[in-house]
């Protein structure tokens, strides 16, 4: 069985997912109350991160961890409405270079998988319209139906990307020399070096060098 994985923030999706969030958050008109306190929790960690004294997997993790707490409560039903109010503005940016791509390996029958640090209900309703085979990605936790807080996330990026795709194939016999991956940054590299076929698309600089050291298709 061949494979083809597609990260979403840069690849399929040519904008940030988190700056997306958080902007919807700020002007929603429900939720936009929980905005301030979401703000003023992140500043601390994001000027740490920027003096270089906090890592960027450990800031991103814990920006995805604070901006669920803003839903502390909230049903899942509610949590996937206000998910879909951004299926419109995502699909607009969406790489179509990258969805031709991603329809040409359905139509050769190619297991497709995407695979994003994103929360993992966000990217299903955004993808409304497409299909994946599989799509992982950073869960929320519920409890009794509601989000809960207190259960921290693990947030999906670096290594924990390929150690998800393993996980999801285990069992299933794979080619992958003649399966492909689709990133834009350094941190997809190690899911990029999975497969004989790596794309790098809209390369960010070192990402960029390794693609043209290696002679891989550049998009």
């Amino acid at each position: 069985m061949r494979v083809a994985i597609f990260d979403f923030d840069g690849t399929l999706y040519a904008e940030e997912t988190f700056k997306l969030l958080m902007n919807h958050l700020k002007e929603h008109p429900v939720y936009k109350t929980k905005y301030n306190r979401f703000y003023r929790s992140i500043v601390p960690p994001y000027i740490a991160n920027k003096l270089k004294l906090y890592p960027d997997a450990k800031m991103k993790e814990r920006s995805m961890q604070l901006y669920i707490e803003a839903f502390d409560g909230i049903t899942s039903k509610e949590m996937e409405s206000y998910f879909e109010e951004l299926t419109k503005p995502v699909q607009i940016d969406f790489n179509q270079a990258v969805i031709a791509r991603l329809e040409k390996h359905q139509a050769e029958n190619i297991h497709i998988l995407l695979v994003s640090g994103a929360y993992t209900q966000f990217l299903h309703q955004v993808t409304a319209g497409i299909s994946f085979n599989q799509i992982i990605g950073t869960e929320i936790s519920y409890k009794g139906n509601k989000v809960d807080t207190k259960t921290h996330i693990k947030h999906v990026n670096g290594t924990r990307k390929t150690e998800n795709i393993l996980q999801a194939l285990e069992g299933k016999q794979i080619d992958w020399e003649n399966s492909y991956a689709y990133g834009d940054s350094f941190s997809d590299l190690p899911v990029l070096e999975l497969v004989g076929n790596p794309i790098a698309v809209n390369p960010e600089g070192k990402l960029q060098v390794i693609a043209k050291e290696r002679d891989w298709e550049i998009i």
